[in-house]
This record gives C-alpha cells, structure tokens and sequence, in this order.
C-alpha cells in the first residue's frame, strides 16, 4: 500500500463520532497487517500496516487516535517528531555513543557530561547487552506484546516524518542537514527507557563509571565524596543541568539536576465541594534537554483513552488522567542505590576482598570513534570495571580500597508495562494492582484519586532491600545519616536482601512501601512519606525510606494551602477546592519564608539602618528596609521585593541561630519560624544582598520577572527552599538560543514543567492544564513559548478531551497517516 498522509483544518463532528463508534475503522482501515522489516537489533524500520489520526488542537497539542497499539504509537512518535525531531536525534546521539564521533569529544550533553566520558558509558552498556537481555525476558518482567508494538511504532512514525520531510528541510535549525541524524529503531526507545528507569542510580554516575582506573604508583586520587554519590537525586526537579547527583533531600522531581522540587495532591470528596475527585500534577524538571514533557491524548476506543504527559521520547503518558482516575508523581525521599567500599586485595588494586577471598574486578575495553579537531576520525579506548555491586566508579579508587554503585533500577524496563496499565486503569484500586503487578516505578511516589473520591498515595520505587539491622552492622564509619551511606562491601553479609513478594530480588517489596488511602488528601512536595497527611503519619517503615525529618518550607506551604482552603481561610471563598481555587492555589505565588520572616527583616533593617557586611564594609540598608516592608511577599513576575528577598534568603542558613525558634520534630509543620535579627550574621546577609544587587545593577525593587525569564518572558517563582510552592530558577537569558541546551554554559532553567488541574465529575474529567514552556523545542516554532507566556499570566488551557470537545475546537487540523 502506498504510504499516505492527508491534512486537514478540520474533522466534523459528524465524522469523529463515526470514528469513535466504528473503532476508527471508517476513517483508518485496517487492511494492512504489520509486516515492517525488522532490524539487527529489533527495531522495526518499515511502517506499512500502521494506520493513526492526530488531531492537533490549540497550542498543538496532539491527540492521537488509532485502532491498535502500533498505529498509537506511530502517530505518536510521528506528532512528537514534528515537534522536537532535533531533541530527540540528540538523545539518540548521545544513547549510541556516538557525540565524539560528531561533535567531538570535549564537548557536553545538555546535562554537563563530556562526550568522551557519555560515549564511553553508553558504549560500555551496548556492548554488556543490558538493555537486550532485560528485553528478552517474558512480562512482567519484560515488555507486555501491547506496549513491544506501542514502540515500535513510535519509532516508526518518527521515522516516517524523517524521511518524509528530509534532514535538509528540518523545520528546526539546531538539527536541520546535520550528518548525525538519521531513522531511529526501537531499540534506541529502550535505551532511553533504561536510562529514565536508571536516573537516580547508575546513569547519574556516567562520568564517574566512564573514567575509574586502577591507580599506579605515584598516583594521587581523589578521595570519594560519599554523600553526593550516595543520592541520585533531582521529579519531577532537574535544573540548572549538572553533572554532579545532588544529595538533597529537598531536591526535586527527578533525578540529576540541582535544586528542583515537585508538588502532587489527591484530593478525596471530604476536600472537595463537589464530593469527587480532584488532583494537582506539579513536576519541576529541567526546561533544557531530554527531561522535558510532552502534553498528548492517546486513544483507541473501547481500550484506551489517556490524556497528560510523557518525557520526551518515552511513548505513554506517565503524568495524566483517565476518565475516572487521575495521577502524578514526585520524586520518592527513599534511596535507589547503595554505595558499596571494597577492600581491595592486597598488592592488586582491580581485585577486591568478599569473605576474605580475592574476588577479580570485571573488566570491559570499550573503543570510542573520536572526530579530532582536524576533523579526522581516531578511535580511543577505556576499560570499564565492575564489581559484583556493579560498576567501580573513579572517585575514591586507591591502592587499598575503592567504591562501586548498585543501582536498584538496573534490571528495570517495567516501568513502561505499569504506565500504559496505568493508563488504562479506571479507579485507584486498578492504579493498585497495576503497582503490585510491575513493581516498575523506578524512582517517584505515586500520588492518585478517582471519581469516586478516593485519594491514594504509594511509594512504590525500587528501593534497595537493606534492613535497619544491615544499617547498623554495614554502614561504614563516616557515613551522612541522612543517606544511604556506604556500606561495607568485604562481607556477603552486606548484601541487599529480597521480599517474597517482589517482583525482582534486591528490593523491598510492596508489603513494605509506604501507602495510604484517604478520603480527605494526600499530598507531598518531595518531603518524606511521613506527613502525607499530618492526620494519619506514615511511620515504622525502614529507614532506606528516610521518613521522619524535617519536611522544609515549600512542603510546609503545600500543606498549610490545603489546610486553608479546607478552612476558607486562605481568602479564595467558602471552605472545599473547587477547580477554579485548585488553580489558584497551584499559581498563588506565596513565598513562605518571606511569611515566617519578612516582617522580623523589616524589623531588623528599621532597628539597625547601617549594617556591617562580611567583609567588614558598613552598608546603608534603609531603602531595603523600605522594598521588604512593601513587598506583597509572592514571587509574581512584577513582585517588587522577591529579587531583594532571594538575595537574602540565600545567604542565610549555616550553623548557627538564624531562626528564632528551631525546628521541633512534635511541631514540623510550625517550625522553624521567626527570623533572628539579633544574629550578627544574619545582618550581615542583608548587607551581603544589598552590596550584591548593586554590583549586578539591578535596583533593589527589581520584580522577579527581571530577573528569570525564558526566552525574553518573564517567569514567577523561585526555588523551593525560599519556600515557594511553584518552584522557577531560571537565568534572564535563559532558552533564548533554544532549548536542546544551554545557548551558554551558564544558562539554566528549571521547575514547574507540566501543570495539571482535574476535577473528576460524574460528567467526565475537566482539566486545566499549563506546559510551560511550550510544546516544541524547536526555537521556530510558533509553540516554543506560547505556554510560557500563559503561565506568565496565570493563564491556563482548557483541556480537550471527548471527541465532541476535540471536534470543537475552531484551530483544530487533522493528520491522517496510512502505511
């Protein structure tokens, strides 16, 4: 059959409705079984058979519509290349191995890794056939069929764009004629699975596993940062991109990115007027790279019908809804990997001691193709180690002893089998036994409601299976409290253990996990389990959970909101969430510490107007006095004050008595408070940001919109440890050269990506949505910042979801893909 595609403004009402009841069979036939040429390495590269209608409505979102798995997934991968072909070739350039072959090998990916150290890395992983022998084994465990031909597909239909539209007339200019792209397989979609599923172990480690080598005589190393390997942590948070883990507990949405934070609620009928369901989705990721999200709906009808967003390239939707459930995640507080020191035999420093017995180190040589600086093609050689933890990493390696990482997500591609069961689900109870089917969420609570009104949290992620008593006996001296540690590698009696009703061994199993069902919320901001919900404690799990400390003030804020809107005092009308005080609450913009301590500030400067900075220098602080006292204490673009207060708030904190009344563990959600201006250093921060402003030339009443921006607009927020609930950290040029990666090294933007406000009404789902930053990456295209100027606003999306609602929108164009 020849391969077709028609495009048309429009599909009438009459004409979706037929689709719907015919199962897209009038419109989208199913003549052509798949009968695609298969690669070496499993990926499908022809597309006959696959048959897919999008229907993009306004901002270009897509809404993909097909009659079987294959064609869901060709028109997916087809729309998502249209958008971001350029992002996702890098992802594929990177995932290969092959940045040095083409860019050279000083260069680095979107997240700071150099190419030389990314390519050794990902080449180490093909050649060790990870990734291939985890697809062979049988579902659960392995891909279910649906989900083998969902990508499939995807990578066809991106395929299918490629070719036809030429690398030559790319629409975007990051990747337009460039040699280094070419059609993807599907094999290239499961690396990059494996390396979200692996984002808070060994892929936050690439760097340190690509270089480790044995020391020689002489050599000096680097001794091991154990608490910033200990935690690969960023969900949900990711930015400004970095190489280094941060360690954070506080930090993020997701793995491998700076301070970030993500805020999800479930909202149960006890807290809601309409006595349904409501949920708030609020990942904070990376605005630059891979670790974006695409906004899409996905049917089939009679099967599947899933609205929400997926990371780019990754072909489901793992932030969304259904018609009667709705889910997010946040990045769990529980550790993913464990840190393990190896004693190494004595005289040979690539053997290691288990038991008192030499146990040899594992060795792969790995050639990398490097393109010179004369453009001539040479190929560079490492070898990686690995010990029976896993992979030996550089930092830390003597001639006595050195470090390896067990990552708890090295056998995990199931997170895929549990998003597309997820997807499917219709209750909370359905969203339950897909968790205790797949155990595949690598590295992020669960937070879900149904229209029922049932409010669910879990922490289902793979957590490694080391028990209190372990911890004891195995963490070496040294070791943060606050992290995994290391454990002693010498003794077998260090070994992770296993449940018997876990899915793989290693880990705990789901009798172990965190959970609760409620019918008033659940909520979380990536504090622990612990106060999910302050009225029924998640306590008495192990430790690995790390549930029990101090939850911070952005988490704080997130809690006191519901609180106040459960009340009616939080000034938005009678007690209950409604979705309009749902999205209000979502973009109100309150710093919290402002509220704990802008008025003692105030205060201080008023008492003292001429305070001493820390490098002795007397500074006038009276006009400071004046923008905090005048500051409406948000982080709205045009809050005047939020720069000064940034600027203070940063530098405060440290050992020493910056709060009035210190945290208290029986007050977590009213501790700390009062800022402590008798407090010599804490006055001298307020000179330290007055003296700063003035140097970058910024007036002390700069709104925060001067400040942070994404291509010229300018954002609200601010980080979460200021306390704001929506969390932004972005530099003022920031996305102004695109966003695949920074247009300067010290260009960065992070936090709030995907917004997502649902009601689930006896009526269907209603939903108000923001991406942020806009659908495309692609700097050309009219849906790069379209988004990002609503959130500037508070402006928010209505959702399209039923085919009436589709059919409606008067900016609606329809694709029609035949293979």
């Amino acid at each position: 059959m020849r391969q077709k595609v028609r495009t048309t403004r429009r599909l009438g009402p009459a004409l979706a409705t037929l689709c719907l009841a015919s199962g897209v069979a009038a419109l989208l036939p199913a003549s052509a079984s798949a009968s695609a040429a298969t690669e070496p390495d499993g990926g499908r590269v022809g597309d006959h058979g696959y048959t897919a209608q999008i229907r993009r409505t306004e901002f270009g979102i897509p809404h993909v519509l097909a009659h079987d798995y294959g064609g869901l997934g060709y028109g997916y991968g087809y729309a998502f290349a249209q958008d971001n072909l350029c992002q996702l070739a890098d992802q594929v350039l990177t995932l290969r191995g092959e940045r040095s072959r083409y860019l050279g090998p000083a260069e680095t990916t979107a997240e700071g890794t150099p190419n030389l150290a990314s390519d050794t890395y990902h080449q180490g992983l093909r050649q060790a056939g990870t990734v291939r022998r985890l697809l062979d084994r049988p579902a659960p465990l392995g891909p279910t069929p649906e989900l083998r031909r969902m990508v499939e597909g995807y990578a066809a239909g991106y395929n299918r764009y490629l070719r036809d539209t030429g690398t030559a007339q790319l629409p975007d200019p990051t990747c337009k004629g460039k040699p280094w792209v070419g059609p993807i397989s599907a094999m290239d979609i499961w690396n990059l699975v494996y390396e979200v599923d692996g984002a808070a172990g060994a892929a936050a480690f690439q760097q340190a596993i690509a270089t480790a080598t044995p020391p020689t005589v002489g050599k000096s190393t680097k001794p091991l940062r154990a608490p910033t390997a200990a935690r690969g942590t960023t969900a949900g948070g990711p930015a400004p991109a970095s190489a280094k883990p941060s360690t954070s507990p506080s930090n993020g949405a997701g793995p491998r990115r700076g301070e970030l934070g993500s805020n999800g609620w479930a909202l149960g009928r006890d807290a809601t007027r309409g006595r349904d369901g409501m949920l708030l989705a609020n990942p904070h990721l990376s605005w630059i790279g891979g670790d974006r999200f695409y906004q899409v709906q996905l049917t089939i009808p009679g099967v599947i019908d899933v609205a929400g967003a997926g990371i780019y390239g990754t072909p489901l939707v793992e932030i969304g809804h259904t018609r009667t459930l709705a889910w997010t995640h946040t990045t769990s507080y529980a550790d993913h990997s464990s840190l393990y020191r190896l004693t190494l035999a004595p005289g040979d420093p690539t053997s290691y001691l288990v038991d008192g017995k030499a146990v040899p180190m594992a060795r792969r040589t790995v050639p990398v193709t490097v393109r010179g600086a004369d453009g001539k093609l040479s190929t560079v050689s490492a070898t990686l180690y690995t010990s029976r933890y896993g992979p030996v990493l550089a930092d830390g390696w003597t001639r006595t002893e050195a470090y390896a990482l067990r990552d708890a997500n090295a056998d995990n591609l199931r997170s895929m089998n549990e998003w597309l069961a997820i997807g499917r689900a219709t209750s909370v109870a359905e969203l339950t036994q897909a968790h205790q089917t797949y155990q595949g969420i690598p590295w992020t609570y669960t937070i879900a409601t149904d229209s029922n009104g049932t409010a669910y949290f879990n922490d289902s992620s793979a957590v490694p299976h080391v028990t209190d008593d372990q911890l004891e006996r195995c963490s070496l001296p040294g070791a943060d409290e606050d992290l995994p540690g290391v454990l002693d590698g010498s003794t077998s009696a260090c070994d992770w253990g296993s449940d018997p009703d876990a899915a793989v061994p290693g880990v705990f199993g789901p009798g172990h996990q965190p959970r609760l069902t409620r019918t008033d919320y659940v909520a979380n901001s990536n504090n622990d389990s612990a106060l999910t919900n302050p009225e029924a404690p998640l306590t008495g799990y192990p430790r690995m959970y790390h549930a029990g400390g101090p939850i911070g003030p952005r988490a704080q804020l997130g809690l006191q909101m519901i609180a106040g809107r459960r009340d009616g005092s939080d000034g938005l009308g009678a007690p209950g969430f409604t979705l309009p005080t749902l999205q209000a609450s979502m973009l109100g913009n309150r710093n919290h510490t402002a509220e704990l301590g802008r008025d003692d500030a105030v205060a201080m400067c008023r008492a003292h107007p001429v305070l001493t900075a820390t490098d002795g220098t007397e500074v006038d602080v009276r006009a400071a006095c004046d923008v905090l006292a005048a500051w409406d204490m948000r982080d709205d673009p045009d809050s005047r004050g939020a720069v000064l207060w940034k600027a203070f708030r940063t530098r405060v904190g440290g050992p020493y008595p910056w709060w009035r009344v210190a945290y208290d563990p029986a007050q977590p959600l009213t501790t700390p408070r009062g800022l402590n201006g008798d407090e010599p250093r804490v006055r001298g921060a307020l000179a330290d940001a007055v003296r700063q402003l003035a140097a970058g030339k910024l007036p002390l009443d700069a709104p925060i919109g001067a400040l942070q921006r994404w291509a010229g607009i300018p954002l609200p927020g601010c980080s979460g440890g200021e306390g704001c609930f929506n969390v932004v950290n972005a530099t003022p040029t920031a996305g102004s050269g695109g966003a695949t990666r920074p247009s300067s090294p010290d260009d960065h933007a992070s936090g709030s990506s995907f917004i997502m406000a649902t009601e689930l009404t006896p009526q269907g789902p209603r939903t108000r949505t923001i991406l942020t930053y806009g659908q495309s990456a692609n700097p050309a295209s009219p849906h790069y910042t379209d988004q990002t100027v609503l959130f500037s606003q508070k402006r928010w999306v209505t959702e399209r979801f039923t085919e009436a609602e589709i059919a409606a929108d008067p900016r609606l164009r329809t694709t029609v893909l035949r293979g």
